[in-house]
């Protein structure tokens, strides 16, 4: 590793994307908080057996308005320190595409649980965009099947009950294991394995930062925590990385 030019990684979770107007699922005002049946909707098992729990997921997605969000000064402090010329990865746990809308690279962004702006069918592996989906819906078809087979359309997210992607983890454990500094940015750190990258970083003698509204797990094993907003922590704490090691 170039000691003037240490790699920097950054995990981030829900938090980063809730002041483009997408909810979160386990803070305070968070979706679980409000509808604790709402994760159903999400898991893999009455996703597929249940077509009215197929159906309130397709109208959940499309009143969330995920596709729609724009992104915010969180997202666009990630692209400022890309910018700088410090090396960069992001691992996220996000599946609403903003670091890249924000103009990421996307071949620097590993998308961790995948992303909500694909379908794919669970019986040919057709994929479409969700935009198209969503279209469907609004037109009157409340659980649209694949165009292809007729078969059942999902996001090409990791829902509960599904195993993460093992090619796409094992690249954010070697980010994990080769970076200087982590930065922890709006993620409970409750979901495994993801939540155990920061871990495999400290262990491997990276520096941790923690920015999250709420206490994490990792909070004591962190060299530094920051509770204030994302979208102006963030920032800030960009300007300082880059300033530090100019």
């Amino acid at each position: 590793m170039n000691a003037k030019r240490p790699l920097i990684a950054v995990l981030t979770g829900a938090g980063i994307s809730t002041d483009s107007g997408i909810p979160d699922y386990r803070g305070p005002n968070g979706l679980w908080q409000r509808d604790p049946k709402a994760q159903e909707l999400v898991t893999i098992g009455p996703y597929l057996a249940d077509p009215d729990v197929r159906r309130r997921a397709w109208l959940m997605r499309r009143d969330v308005g995920a596709l729609a969000a724009e992104p915010n000064a969180g997202h666009r402090a990630l692209v400022d320190l890309e910018r700088s010329g410090l090396p960069l990865r992001v691992l996220t746990q996000n599946i609403d595409g903003l670091h890249q809308r924000a103009g990421l690279t996307a071949r620097k962004v590993l998308e961790l649980h995948g992303t909500a702006r694909e379908v794919q069918c669970v019986d040919c592996r057709a994929v479409g965009p969700t935009e198209e989906t969503l279209e469907r819906v609004t037109a009157g078809e409340p659980d649209p099947p694949c165009r292809a087979c007729g078969g059942v359309l999902r996001p090409r997210t990791v829902m509960f009950g599904e195993e993460l992607d093992q090619a796409v983890l094992q690249q954010a454990e070697s980010v994990a294991k080769a970076c200087d500094v982590f930065v922890a940015v709006g993620t409970s750190l409750q979901v495994f394995p993801v939540a155990a990258l920061p871990f495999v970083a400290v262990k491997a003698g990276a520096r941790l930062i923690i920015v999250n509204g709420e206490p994490t797990p990792f909070d004591e094993a962190a060299a530094e925590v920051v509770r204030e907003p994302i979208s102006t922590a963030l920032p800030a704490l960009v300007r300082r990385l880059v300033r530090e090691r100019a």
